[in-house]
Formats: C-alpha cells, structure tokens, sequence
C-alpha cells in the first residue's frame, strides 16, 4: 500500500482519487463537507424538507453498509416515492369519496349500451397521491426489475474496476457495499419517479396498464389539477374521467389475457435493454465528489442506455400497438358514451393530447427505465375500432378482443376498413372448417356413399368379393375365382369353369 500521505482524516494512506473520495462521503459517513444532499434531492425530484433529506441519507448509507438479496433496494424505492408524493397530498374527503363512487356507478351504466363485454363487479374508490403509490408500486417493481438490476450490477461493476488494487484490500468487507451502491441510487431515482407519475395520473389505469390488478380509482386531486384551465365543470371532467376508467376496467376483467400480455411484453422489452459499460466506467473515472448529483442526472437522462437494436426495435413497436388498440378502445366507446356531456369533445382532445405526449414525470420514468409507456398511434386505433364498429357491429368489434392472435397489427391501423374485410374473410374461412368438422363428428357427410353399397361410378373397378362380373374386361378383385368377361384372367383362388 502507498505511503502518500492522505488528505483527510480516514486511516487509509491511500491517495484519493475522486472516486474513492465520493465513496467516502457518501458511503464512510466521514468527509461529509464534500457531500450536498439537497442537490442530490433536487438532481432527483426529492423533497428539499432537511428533516426529510436527512432520514433518506440514513437509510441510504445503512442500506450500502448491508447486505442484500436483491440488487435493487425496493424498500429505498417505496420510501422515496412516497414522501416524492406526499407534498401537497391532502386526505380525501367522505364527500370526494361520495362523488367519485356516484360518478364510477353511473359511468357502469352509461356504459352497458355502448360494449359487449359485461360490467364490473369492482367497487370503485377514491385515492390520494400516496394511496397511489401503495396501491401500484408492486406493478413497477415487476415492470423495472429487469433493467434495474442491470444497471445496479453495471454500475457496481464499472466503479468496483476504477478502485485501485490497493483501495480494493482496504476496502476488505466493504466489497458487498459497493455492489449495493448502484442499486440504492436506481431505487432512490424510480423511486421519486414513481412519487412525480403519482401527481399527474388521474386514476388506476391512467396510463393505459392496470397498475393496480382488479381495482377501479380516481385520484380527486389531481382529477382538479387536470380541470385547471379547460373552463369545464369539474362534475363534467369527472365523470368523463370516471368513464375511462370503468371503460379500462371493463376491457382488463373481461378479457383476462390482456393483463399478463401487455405486461409480459414490457417485461421481455426490459430484459432485452443492455447496458452500455463503456459510459458508465467514463462516468465512474470523471465522477466530481463536489458534484455527488452527476451520477443521479446520469440515471434521469438515460446515460447507461444504448442504441436499441433492431430487435427490441420490433418488440417495442408490437407492444406501442397493443397499448395503441386499448387506448383506442376505451377512447371510441368513452366518447360514445359521453355523447351527452357538452364539453366531451373538449375532454377528449385534452386526453389525447395528453396521452400522446406524456408529462413530465412520465419523460423521466420512460429515461430512467428506457421505455416510455405512450399510445402513438391512438387516433388511428380509434379510427379502426370505429370502422370495425360500423362493419360489425358492438358485439364483432369487441369479439376481437377473444384472442391475441385476432387483434389488429401496425400494419393494419394503416389500413382500417381493409382490416375489417380480412377479418370477415377469415371469419367465414374459420366458420367453414369449423362446420365441416362439426358434421364429421356428428357421423360424417350424408353426400358420400355407404362403403357396401357396391356402386362404382363411372365403370370403376368393382371392390367387391362378392365375385360378379367385372365390365369391358377388367380383372375382379373379389376372392370368389369367378370369370372376366372378354377371357380376361381371374384373380381370384377359385376353380375355372
């Protein structure tokens, strides 16, 4: 080990380089003077409450010193999320609670004349900020696991090759904090991603998944905060609201595969996402320890996250699609229903404005787990199930819905009513096969003859055994030995004549 002198007070006479000094500070609880925590909570949308700032940093630095089973410390996550929430939070109110579940029982009824598919059981609710973030927070966990441990062990990896070989023996037991590292800052940053989505969602399915399985909710506070400047009677926007809602959870209870499909797909998109270790070792080598938020601006502006590649380019356009036909869906049959509200085609166009482009906490969480959950092509969804609509019917549109494999492609929302004629055409194919192979096993086809009927068409050979005479000479294949007309040769093991 060098004998340089150190500069600072840490037994270690190793020289700091900027990445051991920032472990220091960070992690050793000493050298705090080069340690600002307010910009690391401002770098990640954390509260500037000190009190706050100073429980956060504990539950940091002791998560670090402790082993984990997971690279990913969901308990930091929840936490962060919940007091990045909990600012301008406010209870709700028995008659918030009163008027949210007026408007999800009488959104039910509007409802049932516009769908095929049956109407829920689910009693809705009223949620504050932080009820959102318990009640769905499992979803994001399943959501970004994948690509969280992969930047934690990146990350880890990438710092734990900077050190040198002698800071690496100083460092003895303190090998599992550094492989915990990456993964606290990750938890802190989905974390207070998660609390930011949680002031701008207005309800469980706001971003077209069900975050919270078999639930139905509204948020009132942001549901006022969504009315600020649309001149609109907040009743109106709530009830609009209240629409979607029980249209997302029609859609997600009666069609129970598409819960597992669409979260499946995010799930196989993440754990396509490969890390770019190169940026992170540049980032681990140039860290500033005055600056311990450079790491967190990494995280928020997706530093880690390379190019995709042409696969997940494929997988990311089937599943914009899938989000797309749902989104459409509840669009078409919400505005249907809502024929009556006279600010509807207002509503309407702010939602898909705003679903089209997402909001700000929206952009980091789609930064930080590269992929961002937005309907692209929405309008054109809505087209095709309005034209489905009028080619088929309610109960054809919603049909489609029976299976994965009948569900229109990218291809098709660009060409709408040619999908509704495909579909016909392969409906009538299906019902045909499916009806011959119903008359084949009710006992076959009335049209074919009995197999002893003995009736040849056509001057065929008799198959018979039973020995008769064969025409134009040809030869018997009966068993009886009996004569060919015209000398032809028997066949048969009979005596001649």
């Amino acid at each position: 080990m060098s004998s340089t002198p150190a500069n600072n007070d840490d037994d270690d006479d190793t020289p700091k380089d900027p990445l051991s000094e920032m472990l220091a500070n960070l992690l050793g609880g000493q050298g705090m003077e080069g340690f600002d925590p307010a910009a690391l909570a401002k770098a990640a949308g954390l509260p500037d409450d000190p009190n706050v700032l100073a429980q956060m940093f504990s539950q940091v630095q002791a998560m670090m010193s402790s082993s984990s089973d997971t690279p990913v410390n969901w308990e930091l996550a929840h936490d962060a999320a919940r007091k990045s929430a909990a600012g301008d939070d406010p209870s709700v109110t028995p008659a918030q609670s009163r008027e949210v579940d007026e408007a999800l029982r009488l959104a039910e009824m509007w409802l049932d004349p516009f769908t095929d598919l049956a109407a829920t059981a689910i009693i809705g609710k009223a949620w504050s900020r932080a009820e959102w973030v318990e009640e769905t927070l499992g979803t994001w966990k399943r959501l970004t696991e994948p690509v969280a441990n992969s930047i934690a062990f990146a990350i880890s990896t990438a710092m734990n090759e900077q050190l040198p070989e002698e800071m690496k023996s100083a460092m003895g037991g303190a090998a599992s904090m550094m492989q915990n590292m990456g993964g606290a800052l990750f938890g802190l940053q989905l974390g207070a991603a998660v609390g930011a989505l949680a002031k701008e969602v207005v309800g469980s399915t706001d971003i077209g998944i069900p975050l919270a399985d078999l639930q139905m909710a509204l948020l009132p506070a942001n549901i006022k905060a969504f009315g600020e400047g649309l001149e609109v009677p907040e009743q109106e926007i709530r009830l609009f609201l209240a629409l979607r809602e029980a249209a997302h959870a029609r859609l997600f209870v009666q069609v129970p595969w598409l819960r597992g499909h669409l979260l499946g797909a995010i799930e196989s998109y993440a754990r396509g996402i490969h890390i770019d270790m190169s940026r992170i070792e540049d980032l681990a080598h140039n860290l500033d320890p005055s600056n311990p938020e450079a790491m967190q601006a990494a995280l928020s502006e997706g530093v880690f996250m390379p190019a995709r590649t042409p696969e997940q380019d494929a997988a990311l356009a089937k599943l914009e699609t899938a989000l797309a036909l749902v989104e459409g869906w509840v669009d078409e049959i919400t505005f249907a229903a809502a024929a009556n509200l006279p600010s509807a085609a207002a509503i309407r166009e702010t939602i898909r404005r705003r679903r089209a482009t997402g909001g700000p906490a929206e952009h980091a969480f789609g930064s930080l787990v590269g992929l961002e959950l937005r309907p692209r092509r929405l309008r054109e969804a809505a087209a095709l199930w309005a034209s489905l609509k009028e080619q088929r019917g309610i109960a054809g549109r919603d049909a489609i819905w029976a299976h994965p494999d009948l569900l229109p492609t990218s291809a098709d929302l660009d060409d709408a009513a040619g999908f509704g004629a495909r579909r016909s055409a392969a409906d009538a194919s299906d019902s045909d096969v499916d009806a011959a192979l119903a008359k084949l096993l009710d006992g076959g086809f009335d049209d074919l003859p009995p197999a002893d009927s003995g009736d040849t068409p056509d001057g065929a050979a008799d198959k018979d055994t039973s020995g008769t005479d064969t025409p134009d000479g040809g030869a018997s294949e009966g068993g009886s030995g009996t004569d060919t007309s015209d000398g032809g040769a028997g066949e048969g093991t009979g005596p001649e004549k």
